[in-house]
């Protein structure tokens, strides 16, 4: 972009958002980041405070050609959030109005209120709103959207896109919308779209009921595949578990490094909770799933009520800062593969490791077939070029088994170039066409998803 363009460009910030538009190198240089790349410093990071400043923005944008790419809480894994050079940056974690319903069983959230505010604003009125990524305390509700995230609750209750009753945004002539779910379901059609669509200013989403009853176990195995076998009979059984994750020997090693809470080593364990108003229909879940780890070869404690229930799932959601004291970097893969396909996909995926001379560790949201094996290296002594050649391969093992490159992450940047074999050209010429239609000039986060 010309100098004296860009300066015209960021005039007009300063004067439509003042302190609110950053300018400066070491302020912008923040929002360069996700949680797993690096972009380009972007020409500004603006910080709007309501749907109608987001509307001026897209207009002045669109105006001066200039793009924009939406920003939550930057925990994202694969790149959506990564500015491209000379873009602005929108991040939303001004925008946090939040109002609960009880009496209709909603809440109103903007894009920057936190996943877990959400549950904790309904908890008072015995609501809880079910989707709760691992990142759920710092992840916003945009991003959530924006990647129709999941979490350990996905098996049971589904996941962001499952709640939303509503969805405003701003389209690419800035103009705002506010819509149900319709005949075209356009709220469906930007939810997982990774703001490459439109700029999601709100939603109105639904609450449950808290249930009455919980129960948890810990099941730990010889090795990963015992267990994806296991988990595979009980869901056959019937059992739904509210959740079930996975964590193979090297990643609950690497838990228990970090919390010193007695996890067994060398062991890959199973996460394991049933919930529901009726405290034996509850029991009766969780023993259809400790019968089948049992018959194959695991160990099993239960939990003694809600303080060993709740330091399990502790024991999850520290995945993420347990790995990143084995090495300093990570990728963080994202396939979901039929349950049926779960004991060789894991299979392959270690031999894959092996072959790479590589860290390779797997864990997640097993019970749905969303597995995260995670890619552990050091930039100074490891090769990223081979890195990135072995999460192309694993992505190759989801595909080959029936399954998708993302369960909840996105395509963002990390996977736009392995689509090609995931989808078929005549599929990838509709989505081309649905960008074109809906965002014509390219303004909206370009770069991600499609190739």
């Amino acid at each position: 972009m010309a100098l004296s363009r860009a300066q015209g460009v960021l005039d007009e910030l300063k004067a439509l958002f003042g302190p609110r538009a950053l300018l400066s190198r070491a302020a912008k240089e923040v929002y360069r980041y996700d949680a797993i790349l690096v972009g380009p410093e972007p020409l500004a990071v603006v910080l709007p405070e309501s749907r109608e400043e987001v509307a001026a923005l897209v207009r002045l944008a669109r105006r001066h050609g200039v793009a924009l790419v939406p920003r939550g809480a930057g925990s994202g894994l694969s790149g959506g959030a990564v500015p491209e050079e000379g873009a602005i940056v929108v991040a939303f974690t001004r925008m946090t109005r939040l109002e609960v319903d009880p009496h209709t069983q909603t809440a109103w959230a903007e894009p920057g209120v936190t996943t877990a505010r959400i549950s904790e604003a309904a908890r008072p009125f015995g609501l809880f709103y079910p989707p709760d990524p691992a990142s759920y305390r710092t992840s916003t509700l945009g991003g959530n959207l924006a990647e129709n995230a999941g979490g350990p609750l996905c098996f049971k209750y589904g996941v962001t896109g499952d709640y939303v009753l509503e969805l405003e945004f701003v389209d690419a002539w800035g103009e705002v919308h506010r819509l149900g779910r319709g005949a075209y379901d356009l709220p469906g059609l930007l939810i997982g779209s990774e703001g490459t669509l439109g700029l999601i200013t709100g939603a109105r989403v639904r609450l449950l009921p808290l249930p009455r009853h919980r129960a948890a176990l810990l099941a730990h195995f010889p090795g990963v595949e015992p267990l994806a076998e296991a988990v595979s009979e009980a869901v056959a059984s019937g059992a739904v578990p509210a959740r079930m994750e996975f964590m193979d020997p090297a990643c609950a090693g690497a838990v228990e490094d970090y919390l010193r809470m007695g996890l067994p080593r060398g062991r890959a364990l199973l996460l394991v909770e049933t919930d529901g108003e009726e405290v034996d229909l509850v029991e009766e879940e969780l023993s259809l799933v400790e019968a089948s780890a049992r018959r194959h070869g695991a160990e099993v404690v239960r939990a003694a009520g809600e303080a060993e229930a709740e330091a399990l799932w502790r024991a999850r959601r520290a995945v993420s800062p347990a790995l990143g004291r084995i090495r300093p970097k990570r990728v963080n893969e994202d396939i979901a593969v039929p349950r049926s396909a779960l004991p060789q996909v894991v299979r392959e995926i270690e031999a894959l490791g092996r072959a790479f001379g590589l860290v390779v560790v797997q864990f997640g949201h097993i019970g749905d077939g969303n597995l995260h094996p995670n890619i552990l290296f050091d930039p100074r002594r490891e090769s990223e070029e081979r890195v990135w050649e072995l999460a192309h391969e694993i992505a190759r093992v989801a595909l080959r088994h029936g399954g998708v490159l993302s369960g909840e992450h996105g395509i963002g940047l990390m996977k736009r170039g392995f689509m090609p074999e995931a989808v078929d050209p005549e599929t990838l010429g509709a989505l081309h066409r649905v960008k074109e239609a809906l965002d014509p000039t390219g303004l909206f986060n370009p770069g991600k998803v499609l190739p």
